[in-house]
Order: structure tokens, then sequence, then C-alpha cells
């Protein structure tokens, strides 16, 4: 029947019919584009659709219908060509036919192009989540599937921010900055999963939707080997009881509290007299047990608030706070200190051994006696001098005749100035070997101080000394100008010094013309900065973060290697590092001592090595004292190592020697690296 004898009403009937078809077509092309899971139905509507417009084309022979038919059509397969309405119609079937089969090309190439994208998603090990502009979630890769416990489409069209835990979910952001950032997924059990990820914005002029993909990696074995080292930085693996630097931290919260509410401290230092004699006699497996002994009997004898730690091999120290009247503090503490001495020195029978020694017991009292941590600490310790004198067990209370200790320690600190003065200072070098060669990788500047009626001070003696006072300054800038000066020198002999590493203090950092004095120095030696090697501590790095950001980023961008030392033993986390443009890490050699000391220790540095290692950070070990720790880092890959195994540390001309040698047979001729 012809259509001009149709009824208007039904010729409107078709057209209307007609045009819906085709509108269905097209929200079928646009599914396809969006790379939706809903693939099939979208195909089935274009069939739907496009049998519809055949079915309207048969009935409807008007050329004026079939141009607008046509256009249609066109329009659907070539949307970039709408509004041109240039269309000429010779052949209506062949243009519908060629439209249609336009249309089922384009469909072709979505099916190929979304089978693409979940082999490329599929493949990935962190977990992909794409999402539309809004955070709605559109698809899900394997890996977010397995994670998260959801089917692919399991949370389609959900918004993104249900998977984030809810105290995390107002710091959850959309963005295109491509940082990673850490926040706390819950997955379909309701279980929470700590991740890293970074978010991309995808463009809709690069890809056929605008909207954001966000890569995901589950973090939750790194927070607990995290939470491992720093328990193990801040417990003593022995006793389990704090050691010297978190028994000061609680210490110090303690003066804090006590300054508040107007209350007393008793500071008691203990010392096992003659306990070498023990491991010496019984072996150090019978000194062990008798140390976690002494750990046990104190915590069950002491209240329950008290700060209790070990301060070094043999020595203990309790802090209690006395909120009691202040006169009846000296009756408490002293009868504290004879409970003490009664209930550990008590006979212990070790492995078939009768064991029984004294102890030492010096007390100094917050605020009469000290009101610091430091003062505190020394003040009981000078007591604890006193005490050991007297023979067996005793206690003794600190008292100003005892701040003759306090004198010398002035002294030492006006001998520390002018020996600067005089240039009597001396560089020593410790070399780093490439464990990976066996060659010298560089070394590491070490202050040394000698004093004609004394010998050789120890750096934990005058550093702290120095850094009282503005003298670290000083002293930081001549260890930066002596360490050009051999470094020129080397390079005149050998062209391969190695990279000199520098430990910088908190007050150099905080200096405010501290970038143009070290620009001044590698200018004034014409020395390029990429020979140094700045090593900084976790504490002075965390002091104040974001001075030490820009401030590291400004020396980064000078060509300078920047590292942590002492890693493990701050307060710090790997996460918190990452913000910061850090190169190296040196692992504390308190971690290398104990790797065979416990369990534990071979397991903290493999896994501070492997995290380092999955954020592009070299890695040295400090304090290698044997072949046996050797091999062992070696097989834990780690990078480099610096200790007395290598030679104690050496002059400049010293070094300049082993250089040369190095260069010319090196240690990886040496039996450590067969």
């Amino acid at each position: 029947m012809n259509t001009l004898s149709l009824a208007p009403h039904r010729r409107l009937i078709i057209v209307l019919l007609t045009t819906a078809a085709i509108s269905l077509a097209a929200a079928g092309v646009t599914f396809v584009r969006g790379g939706e899971a809903g693939l099939i139905p979208a195909a089935i509507m274009l069939v739907a659709a496009a049998l519809a417009i055949i079915a309207a084309v048969v009935a409807h022979r008007q050329a004026a219908a079939w141009l607008v038919i046509v256009t249609r059509l066109r329009d659907l397969v070539e949307p970039e060509a709408a509004g041109d309405n240039a269309v000429t119609i010779r052949d209506p079937g062949a243009a519908v036919e060629d439209t249609l089969t336009r249309i089922g090309r384009r469909l072709n190439s979505a099916e190929a192009s979304a089978y693409q994208l979940d082999l490329v998603l599929g493949a990935l090990n962190d977990a992909v989540i794409l999402t539309d502009i809004d955070g709605g979630i559109i698809r899900l890769n394997e890996s977010a599937s397995q994670m998260l416990g959801y089917a692919h489409d399991g949370l389609f069209a959900q918004p993104i921010r249900v998977l984030i835990a809810a105290e995390h979910r107002d710091g959850f952001r959309l963005s295109d900055e491509k940082r990673p950032v850490e926040t706390i997924f819950v997955n379909r059990q309701g279980n929470p999963i700590p991740v890293s990820y970074t978010t991309s914005r995808l463009d809709a002029d690069l890809f056929s939707f605008a909207g954001f993909i966000v890569s995901a990696r589950n973090i939750s074995e790194r927070k607990v080997t995290e939470q491992r080292i720093r328990y193990l930085a801040r417990i003593d693996p022995l006793t389990k009881l704090s050691n010297r630097m978190q028994f000061r931290h609680l210490l110090q919260r303690a003066i804090a509290r006590a300054k508040r509410k107007k209350h007393q401290i008793a500071m008691f230092y203990l010392d096992i007299d003659r306990f070498k004699d023990i491991n010496d006699t019984f072996g150090h497996v019978a000194g062990d047990i008798y140390l976690e002994t002494i750990a046990s009997r104190l915590t069950k004898l002491l209240p329950e608030k008290a700060v209790i730690g070990r301060l070094a091999g043999d020595e203990f120290a309790v802090a209690v706070e006395w909120d009691g009247p202040p006169k009846s503090l000296m009756a408490c503490v002293q009868s504290m200190a004879r409970h003490m001495l009664t209930e550990l020195t008590r006979l212990m029978v070790i492995h078939g051994h009768e064991i029984h020694t004294t102890l030492s017991i010096g007390i100094a009292c917050f605020p009469k006696d000290a009101d610091n941590v430091i003062d505190l600490i020394r003040s009981a310790d000078a007591a604890l001098y006193r005490a050991k004198k007297t023979p067996g067990s005793s206690f003794e209370f600190f008292d100003a005749a005892m701040n003759a200790e306090e004198v010398d320690r002035l002294m030492l600190k006006s001998k520390l100035r002018r020996s600067y003065q005089l240039d009597e200072l001396l560089i020593h070098y410790q070399p780093k070997i490439d464990l990976r060669t066996g060659t010298v990788a560089g070394a590491e500047a070490l202050v040394r101080w000698e004093l004609s009626d004394r010998g050789l001070v120890l750096p934990s003696e005058f550093i702290p000394l120095a850094e009282e006072t503005n003298l670290i300054i000083e002293i930081g800038e001549w260890v930066l100008n002596r360490v050009c000066m051999d470094i020129r020198h080397w390079q005149e002999t050998t062209d391969m010094p190695g990279r000199i590493a520098v430990n910088l203090s908190l007050k150099q950092l905080g200096q405010a013309n501290f970038i143009r004095r070290m620009q001044d120095i590698f200018s004034h030696h014409h020395i390029d900065p990429s020979r140094l090697e700045l090593e900084i501590t976790e504490s002075t790095l965390m002091h104040d973060a974001k001075h030490s950001i820009k401030l590291l980023r400004q020396l980064h961008e000078l060509g300078l290697t920047l590292s942590i030392d002492d890693f493990g033993t701050g307060y710090s986390s790997l996460s918190a590092l990452q913000q910061f443009p850090i190169s190296t890490l040196k692992i504390d050699q308190s971690f290398v001592r104990q790797m065979y000391a416990n369990k534990d220790g071979t397991k903290i540095i493999s896994a501070i090595i492997d995290m380092a290692h999955s954020m592009d950070m070299d890695v040295i070990a400090e304090g290698v004292e044997s072949e046996l720790q050797l091999r062992r880092l070696k097989a834990l890959r780690c990078d480099h190592a610096q200790g007395l195994l290598f030679g104690e540390p050496m002059d400049a001309d010293s070094y300049l020697t082993l250089l040369t040698a190095d260069h010319s047979n090196g240690y990886a001729s040496n039996n450590l690296f067969s």
C-alpha cells in the first residue's frame, strides 16, 4: 500500500516510531562508546532499532521521510557531522543499507576496544577502578574485584566513596595530582583494607568518556611491618621494656603532666653490680635470662603507671609520679628503693646454677633535683655513681655536691670551642662498600676530637655539647669546607673518589641562609654537589616537616643526594618519608647487631630493604663487623655497607691510598666478596 494513501494520523505514528527507534539506537551507540559491561544489551538495542527503521521505511516512502531517516542514521554513526543537512537521497534503500553497515562496523570497533581494555586492566596487579566525572563507578578490574569482594559490575553506578571507610571519606578526593595517597577501603564483608592509591583524570577528547581512573595497592603487609619496626625501635627486644629513647619520651610526657598537676616524680637509675661476671662465668644465654627475670620482677613490684625502661646492657630506669603530700615523697621513695633491692637481688637459679648479685640505685626527684628529662637522668646517674662506690646493694639520693660532673661538662664545652678555634678537630673517613661489586662507593665523613690530657673524645660526648650552642653550626660548616677540600685533592689523583656523606644537624637546617651558604662552599672549592650526600636523622627531618620538605627539595635541585641516617630509630613512617626527595636509607647499626640476636632481626632488615627498593631508594647498612653479617646483607640485596669489617675510619691520605688500591684490585678481589 502506498504511504501516500495512509491516514495522516498513521503517518504520524510511523514517523514517531521511526524517530524513537533511531534515538534508541543512538543511546545504544553511546552506551557502547562508554565501554560499559552492557555491551550485548547495547547491540540488541541497535539491532532492534535497525529493524524498526526498516519497517518504517517499508511503510513510508515519501522522499522527505527518507531524508529525515537517513539524516538521523548518519548523525547516529557520525556524530561529528551532525547538523550538516546537505544530504542528497538518490537511492534510499542503498543509503539505509550503507548506514546500517557502518553501524555494524562501529559496534564491532566498540566491542574490540572494550575487549582490549578488559585485557589491559585484567593484567594489572593493582586494583583499578574507573569512575565517571561525578565519581560513579563504571568498572572494576580483576584485582579490584578480588580485593573488594565485588563482581566486576557489582558496584555499577555506585559512588566510589562507598568503598572508603567512614572516618576517611572527608579526606578522599578524585583529582589529577597523580601522587600516592593512603586511605582505608572497606570490602564487601566490611573489613578495612589499608591502600595506597593514585588518581588520574580521563579526558573525553582522548577517551570515549570523561571520568577518573583510581589505581590502588593493598599495603596491609607494609603497615604491619612498619608497626613492627616502630615497636622494635621503641622496645628492648630482650626484656620487652621501653628502650632508652622510648623511656626518655615517656619521661618527658610524665614531667609535662606533673608540671600541670603540680606533682612530683622520683627517678630511679638501677645498675646490676658485676654483671659482666655472669656473662663470663655462665654464658650470655644465662645473662640474657637474668636480665629478663630482672625486668619481670620490676614490672610486677612497681605501680601500674610507673615508667620502666632498659637504658643500656645492665642499666634500668624507673620513673614514678607522686601525687601525695610533698613531705611524704622521700619516705615513700626510700621504701620503694629498699623493696627493689630486696626483690631484685633474690636468688636466681638459671640452668641449674645459683646466681646472686647486688644492685646499685641512684635517685633524683623532679622538680627538686632537675626540671627536665636530660638533667633528671643525669642527676640520677650521678647518684648511681656514688651508690656504686658502696660495697653491696645500696641506693643514694642526688645532692648538689654531685654537680662536680656538671662543672667538668662545662669545662669540656669550653675546650671544644677552643679546639675548634685552633683548628684541632680532625676529619676521618669510613669507607662505604658496594655489596654488588665489592668496590669502594664512597665514605662517611666523621668528626674526631682528641685531647692531650684525655685522649679521644667520642662524638656521642661532644656533639651534644656543640648542639647546646651555635657551635654545631660553625663545626658543621667547617666539616663541609674540609670535605670539599679533600674531594678536590682526591680528584687530582683519581677520577672516582666516590660520594662522601656528611651529617647535618637540626640547627644547620634551621639557618635562614643555609642554601646560599652551601652554594658558596661548592663554588669556592669548585666541587660538583653530586659528590656529596647529606645525612639527616628521622627526628631532624620530622621536626618541622613543611620547612624540611621545602629545604630538601632545594638541596636536591642543587644536585645533592639526600639520605636518612639511623632509619628505624625515629618516629616517622616510610609513608611519611615518601614526601621527601630521599635517595638512600641507612639502616641503624642496632638492627644489624640484632640480626642474629632474635628471630625478628633479619625480618626487619629484609622488610626495610624491600620497602626502600619499592620506593627506588638505595640501602646502606652501618655497623657491619662480621663476615656473617656481610653475607646475610648481601643475600637480602642490601646495596651498600660500612663498618669495622672494612677497616677503621681513616684520614684523607689513607682514604686516597685505599681508592688507588681499590681501582687496581678492589675489595672484589678480597675473599669477603668471593
